[in-house]
């Protein structure tokens, strides 16, 4: 039997959920969403936060409520989600695009500082005097986390994407609490699988009072029930979801050092969350996906729905660029049984 790449973690307690939604006829923003935030608040501690439809609109008023005037610069990562470049624009923002750190898969001090340098090489006259750098979205990727000291040191109000990196702790302090707003996704790829929406939401009162100011949305932008309802089980499930990928990660990570292949690293005071379990090949990706199709396991490129996938030079971006070409995804979901796992294993260890 083949083994998909990915799969949803939706299991029977989701199902119930989001019948009892469905029979009550819940289905619009509503008593599931209300329900969601509070125990999300239980788990995260924020000040105020709005669930949203889609991690495009959580983005966008995020970056509004910066207050950014239009044309000011505004740095992600080249690995970052494909749809902030459509927000930005929709916003009359500037995208600094920056390269990666080829161990972390991630934005570093230094890389931040080099992209702003390029961004302003490329401009002149009065488009160069104009230019202001402003804000930065931190998207950490595949859950994997940079050293955020360095970042942080920039000054530039930082906003979180944490979909794929909750449940991360970068020393005493947890992955979402270090910028003025965070984004936790619920789409079908992100840590919680909730069919689609976001959370926007904000750690500390200051920066809970602006997000206040969107909190009459109407319900066309607001999270409905049935989504608001699943992801509620998903956070009650975390900490078991956790568990059992930690356990799948100690099987693979054991499998995978029989091959020749890397994978990314996250600083020393930082444990990773096993989101997934990616490497990064030292041969072509082609021939490693074609020897799972013959053996019946499914491997999928990790970048393709990346900003450096969708660029006419990604080259100008060479470890993003690199990376999105060599880095494959192994199927690696809390719904995986022992037989399933044990037959990944045995294909990570004889990767060619």
């Amino acid at each position: 039997m083949r083994i998909k790449a990915f799969s949803p973690t939706i299991r029977r307690k989701e199902m119930d959920a989001v019948l009892t939604a469905l029979v009550e006829d819940s289905l619009g923003p509503g008593e599931y969403a209300t329900r969601l935030l509070q125990v999300a608040k239980e788990y995260i501690g924020y000040d105020y936060g709005i669930p949203l439809r889609s991690p495009v609109f959580a983005l966008y008023y995020a970056l509004k409520a910066l207050d950014l005037p239009r044309g000011s610069g505004v740095v992600i990562s080249a690995l970052s989600p494909f749809y902030y470049l459509q927000v930005l624009e929709d916003l009359g923002l500037e995208p600094v695009l920056v390269d990666v750190e080829e161990s972390t898969g991630n934005m570093s001090g230094a890389t931040i500082q080099k992209g702003i340098q390029q961004k302003r090489a490329h401009l002149s006259g009065e488009s160069l005097e104009s230019f202001t750098v402003r804000a930065c979205v931190l998207h950490y990727t595949l859950g994997y986390v940079p050293e955020i000291q360095p970042i942080l040191d920039l000054g530039l109000p930082l906003i979180e994407d944490c979909s794929r990196s909750f449940g991360t702790n970068i020393g005493e302090q947890r992955v979402g609490s270090f910028g003025v707003f965070t984004l936790l996704g619920l789409e079908e790829r992100d840590l919680f699988t909730a069919g689609g929406g976001c959370l926007l939401y904000a750690m500390n009162r200051r920066e809970g009072t602006v997000l206040r100011r969107w909190s009459t949305l109407p319900p066309e932008y607001r999270l409905p029930d049935v989504n608001a309802a699943m992801a509620t089980v998903q956070f009650k499930e975390s900490e078991r979801n956790y568990e059992k990928r930690r356990a799948i990660a100690e099987v693979y990570t054991q499998a995978a050092l029989q091959s020749r292949h890397k994978r990314f690293i996250n600083p020393d005071t930082a444990e990773y969350n096993n989101y997934c379990f990616p490497l990064v090949l030292q041969s072509g990706a082609k021939d490693v996906i074609a020897y799972g199709v013959k053996k019946e396991v499914e491997i999928a490129l990790a970048f393709q729905d990346t900003v450096v996938a969708h660029l006419e030079k990604p080259q100008d971006y060479p470890v993003a660029y690199s990376l999105s070409l060599r880095t494959v995804l192994f199927p690696f979901y809390p719904r995986l049984s022992s037989p399933m796992v044990q037959k990944v294993a045995r294909l990570l260890a004889t990767l060619p």
